[in-house]
């Protein structure tokens, strides 16, 4: 079986990311277990934290924006200031669980977008976000 270091070394180096020992390790955290994940720079630090890295929180927000500058993540924004960060780079839905502030993947087959708006003059889309907000029934 091959080690989480490992797995996130190659992961980084297939980007053409430099892989220093905190991307590293951050990396593991994130892909080690074959897994995607949703994760904030904080769950991504405490997670680090728990596991007795010495990592600032500034280096994983760094960390983070440098792994969706490479195409290894993406960057999903909930209430316009509240950023989490997924491991799956296809084009897919989330659910936002308002109750548990988590995000999840949404079923990609289940969604249809008949049209979208044009996007205005001298402009391109760069990508449509579809966040579904939940929350549980009383």
């Amino acid at each position: 079986m091959t080690a989480p270091q490992d797995i996130g070394e190659k992961w980084l180096s297939g980007a053409g990311l430099r892989p220093t020992r905190q991307r590293v390790t951050l990396a593991a955290l994130l892909i080690g277990d074959g897994q995607h994940r949703h994760v904030t720079a904080e769950s991504l630090f405490e997670a680090a934290k728990d596991q007795g890295e010495a990592v600032s929180l500034a280096t994983v927000y760094n960390t983070l924006r440098a792994f969706c500058e490479a195409g290894l993540m993406q960057e999903v924004t909930v209430d316009g200031s509240k950023s989490y960060f997924d491991t799956n780079t296809h084009d897919h839905p989330h659910f936002y669980w308002e109750d548990d502030a988590k995000l999840t993947d949404a079923p990609s087959d289940q969604l249809e977008i008949a049209r979208i708006p044009d996007a205005p003059e001298g402009a391109e889309i760069a990508s449509v976000d579809v966040v579904i907000r939940l929350r549980r029934k009383s």
